[in-house]
C-alpha cells in the first residue's frame, strides 16, 4: 500500500512524524505537508503565487502552502504513483463538531476524497498526556482494517482519538455523527502599545452535556474514552430538504 501523509501542523510536527514511523511498518508512506503550521486554514488553495516543495529527506517533502496544496502536489507531482490512501494527521488537538469546517487536517482528507482516493483525517484530543504513539498505533489498526474495504464514493473518515496515558485505557471505537462545539470568549478585543484596538479570534470550548453532544456524537464518544469515527461527505447539498419539498416557492421572476 502507498499512503500519502499530510497535516496542518506542519511537516516537523510530532503527530505526523510519529504516525509516519508507525504507518511505515505496514505501508510505503510519503509525507507531503506544509512547511509550517497551517491550523484552521480550512480547504484553502494557493492561487496567486507560485508553490515550492522542498525535499527534507527521502519520502518527506515540505510545501510552502496549505494542506490542500500539499495533497494536490503529492498526488499529482511528488509521489511515484497515485496513493492508495490519503491520511491527514495526527492533529495536535481534536477536530470535533463544527471544527471540521475550519480544520486544515480535515480538509487535507477532503481533498484526497475529492480526488477519488480513500481518505482519513486523524486528531488527538489532547488532555495532558500528548500520547501520539498510542494514537498512531490505533490508527495503524484502523488502516489495516480499511485496506480490505471499499470506500463509498464521496465519503471520508474523521477520526478523533482520546489522549490517554496507556493505549489500554481506550474503551473502543464508535461510529459517530458530528456534535456541536461552543466556544467562550470567542473574540478578544485588545490594544497594542500605540493604543490601537486589535482583535484575536479564539477561545476555549465549553463543556456541556446537551443531547447534541451525548450518545452517538463524536464529542460524547471522545469524552467517554472512545475513538470516534465520523463518516463525512464533501457534498453539502441538503438532500432531505430537496426530497421533502419543504418550501413551495413561486418567486414570479417574470
Amino acid at each position: 500500500m502507498l499512503i500519502l501523509l499530510s497535516n496542518d501542523d506542519g511537516v516537523f510536527a510530532t503527530g505526523i512524524n510519529v504516525l509516519f514511523s508507525e504507518l511505515s511498518k505496514i505501508a510505503d508512506v510519503w509525507i507531503v505537508a506544509p512547511d509550517r503550521e497551517k491550523s484552521a486554514s480550512s480547504h484553502s488553495l494557493t492561487l496567486h503565487r507560485p508553490l515550492r516543495a522542498k525535499k527534507i529527506e527521502e519520502r518527506i517533502y515540505a510545501v510552502d502552502g496549505t494542506p490542500t496544496d500539499s495533497v494536490i502536489l503529492g498526488v499529482h507531482k511528488i509521489l511515484p504513483r497515485e496513493p492508495d490512501f490519503v491520511v491527514s494527521g495526527i492533529n495536535e488537538g481534536p477536530n470535533l463538531g463544527e471544527d471540521v469546517t475550519y480544520s486544515g487536517t480535515v480538509s487535507a482528507a477532503m481533498e484526497g476524497c475529492i480526488l477519488g482516493i480513500p481518505s482519513v483525517a486523524v486528531s488527538l484530543a489532547i488532555s495532558g498526556y500528548r500520547n501520539f504513539k498510542a494514537a498512531a498505533r490505533i490508527v495503524v489498526k484502523i488502516m489495516e482494517s480499511l485496506f480490505e474495504k471499499r470506500f463509498p464514493d464521496g465519503i471520508f473518515l474523521n477520526i478523533n482519538v482520546p489522549d490517554v496515558e496507556d493505549i489500554g485505557e481506550v474503551k473502543g471505537i464508535k461510529w459517530t455523527r458530528l456534535g456541536k462545539r461552543k466556544y467562550n470568549n470567542y473574540i478578544h478585543e485588545l490594544r497594542d502599545p500605540r493604543g490601537d484596538t486589535f482583535y484575536w479570534i479564539g477561545g476555549l470550548p465549553e463543556e456541556d452535556e446537551e443531547d447534541s453532544n451525548g450518545e452517538g456524537t463524536d464529542i460524547g464518544a471522545v469524552r467517554k474514552g472512545y475513538v470516534s469515527v465520523t463518516p463525512i461527505r464533501y457534498d453539502m447539498t441538503a438532500l432531505d430538504f430537496l426530497e421533502k419539498g419543504i418550501w413551495e416557492w413561486d418567486v414570479g421572476l417574470y
